[in-house]
């Protein structure tokens, strides 16, 4: 399970919640807020009509008094403007006139008696008068009014307005408030995904050279920058890394020094054999054979033993041309190949190719793997050592005509003391493997594959990095036989 992902999903989740929370507290908070204006407004221009009441009831008639109100307070209408007051004709009307919205206002005013003096709303009449807010139903659409009685001189006066314009008007201040959350969402689950990656970055430069840490290459980890959360886990793994380094070591330290130990009484046991074949003819070939066999064992082990030690000790590398070299080792080789009756080959396309390395290293590992080809190969067959380059690496393989390595078996048979066949060969299943580390201490590979998909034999292939000023020129292909 991804910690940077189930954090990302929690807080996102979280957010999510937070801001579909808040736009809808927002949302409905704002609305009935402006419905509290609105209904404010309403009172007010109520009591702006009852002291108007008031002032002109002192110097009118009745009758005086309802004309001024229908010409005061009737809004205009299509006829007296001359103007179609629907559709998206401007809101504001010419001449000064006022704005076509005031169509969505009404007032209802009732002498003492309960006569109408001015009705603009044209509601149904109701029985009793109440003061307050109500709604009412009119020309197809609800109102919101607003009702009281004067008690100077007894009038009763209500304010009405359209409801879809309250909610037109109050839905639409109420999203100016909740947009800018909307807007700032994407902005803040962004601005939270990339806190959280810059935060598991520490925790990703200490994976890195954990991950990239080889066996001969072990050391602390740097606990400066380490996040505190995690400081005793450094420390953990700091404590495991040196006694892992310690325990390798003295793995390393073991297999070089039974070596050693071992060459004397095996050097001590062949004198002794040779003198008894010396006396007794026969009687000492098979043993004389067998610690022929440990020697060869004693040595890889010793050979591998430097190679761990180099790759710790980073030693220097030279230039070396490595046709040249790969020319050399195929002459030492060959009599080898002759006496197993195997027609062995040298081809390469280019004759100046240059590679930063250890030369006695390399000559090693090309040994080890022709040796290996000769002794896989049945009598009468040929081995073939190929050096191709591109422009960056140089490529050789080792072709023979022998059994052949399973795919499935392939990767174990890089490994160390592992012998697919105890039925062919004398070794000790170490050639593979210490060719291997070679390439590997070259900053290079080493992969078995089949030449032929329809025939026997296998196909070691290893890529070594070239110096960086080398192209590989392309001559005439070359042969040794």
């Amino acid at each position: 399970m991804s910690l940077t992902r189930t954090l990302t999903m929690a807080i996102s989740a979280v957010v999510l919640l937070l801001a579909t929370s808040a736009t809808l507290w927002a949302y409905l908070e704002s609305n009935h807020e402006l419905n509290e204006i609105f209904d404010a407004e309403l009172a007010q221009s109520t009591r702006i009509v009852q002291g108007l009441l008031r002032h002109l009831s002192e110097t009118q008639s009745p009758e005086q008094l309802s004309h001024t109100l229908e010409q005061t307070l009737q809004l205009p209408t299509s006829t007296m403007l001359g103007i179609e007051m629907e559709g998206d004709y401007d809101e504001i009307l010419p001449g000064g006139l006022g704005h076509k919205y005031e169509k969505k206002i009404a007032f209802e005013v009732w002498n003492a008696k309960g006569d109408p003096m001015l009705d603009t709303l044209h509601a149904e009449r109701q029985e009793e008068l109440e003061a307050g807010y109500d709604w009412v139903d009119s020309g197809g659409y609800q109102w919101r009014t607003f009702t009281l009685k004067d008690p100077a001189t007894g009038h009763w006066i209500r304010t009405a307005q359209r409801a879809d314009v309250r909610s037109e008007l109050s839905g639409e201040l109420a999203w100016g408030n909740v947009v800018p959350i909307i807007a700032a969402l994407p902005l803040l689950l962004l601005t939270s995904l990339v806190v959280i990656h810059l935060s598991f970055r520490p925790l990703r430069n200490i994976e890195r050279p954990i991950r990239h840490m080889a066996p001969e290459h072990l050391h602390v980890l740097d606990e400066r920058h380490a996040p505190r959360e995690v400081q005793g886990l450094v420390e953990a793994v700091n404590t495991l890394l040196n006694r892992l380094d310690k325990a390798f070591e003295r793995e390393r330290q073991f297999s070089s020094d039974a070596a050693h130990e071992l060459r004397t009484p095996l050097a001590a046991l062949r004198l002794n054999l040779e003198r008894l074949e010396s006396r007794h003819p026969g009687e000492g070939a098979g043993l004389m054979s067998s610690v022929d066999r440990m020697s060869h064992l004693v040595d890889q082990i010793l050979l591998l033993s430097r190679l761990d030690a180099d790759a710790t000790s980073h030693s220097t590398m030279e230039s070396t041309e490595l046709p040249s070299l790969i020319r050399n080792t195929v002459a030492e080789i060959m009599p080898i190949a002759l006496d197993n009756a195997i027609d062995l080959s040298f081809e390469t396309s280019t004759e100046s190719l240059n590679i930063d390395c250890h030369p006695s290293l390399i000559t090693t590992m090309l040994r080890s793997l022709l040796a290996n080809a000769i002794q896989y190969s049945p009598a009468n067959t040929e081995v073939i050592l190929t050096l191709e380059a591109s422009t960056d690496k140089a490529t050789v393989m080792v072709t023979d005509q022998g059994p052949g390595i399973p795919p499935g078996e392939r990767e174990r048979a890089v490994s160390r003391f592992t012998r697919l066949d105890q039925r062919q060969g004398t070794g000790a299943g170490l050639g593979l493997a210490i060719a291997k580390r070679i390439a590997e201490l070259h900053q290079g590979t080493l992969s078995l594959n089949s030449p032929n998909a329809d025939t026997a034999g296998c196909h070691v292939i290893v890529t070594l990095p070239l110096k960086p000023s080398d192209n590989a020129s392309s001559e005439a292909p070359f042969q040794v036989t």
